[in-house]
């Protein structure tokens, strides 16, 4: 049985052309519809998005995954990934009803920090 988990993937290297970094992370978000949120600067992103799968591990391997499979074909900067959190469903709810955790992906899509 699956369930959803929010993911946070925090990725960085060296810097790259913002308007390069935008067009790819738009075109990330374009190919894994589940996309959320980015928030980019020139040498860094954090990407937020919904995963179902069936257990936090699944749910992690995906994460871990996203940035190298779409490489190349988002035209991805060459960056490593440095962070990642993996939440169910019910404890990114707890978390903004208790007033901490990240807000509510809003305005949704992809902006500058």
């Amino acid at each position: 049985m699956s369930k959803l988990w929010h993911i946070t993937l925090s990725v960085s290297g060296q810097a790259a052309p913002l308007k390069d970094v935008r067009r790819a992370l738009e075109q990330l978000a374009h190919d894994h519809p589940f996309l959320l949120t980015s928030r980019y600067a020139d040498d860094h992103a954090e990407i937020r998005y919904w995963e179902e799968a069936r257990d936090l591990h699944d749910a992690a391997a995906v994460a871990l995954r996203l940035w190298g499979e779409h490489r190349q074909s988002a035209k991805l900067p060459p960056w490593e990934i440095v962070g990642l959190e993996v939440i169910d469903r019910e404890t990114y709810h707890l978390r903004i009803a208790e007033g901490y955790g990240p807000p509510p992906a809003a305005p949704v899509g992809v902006h500058p920090y």
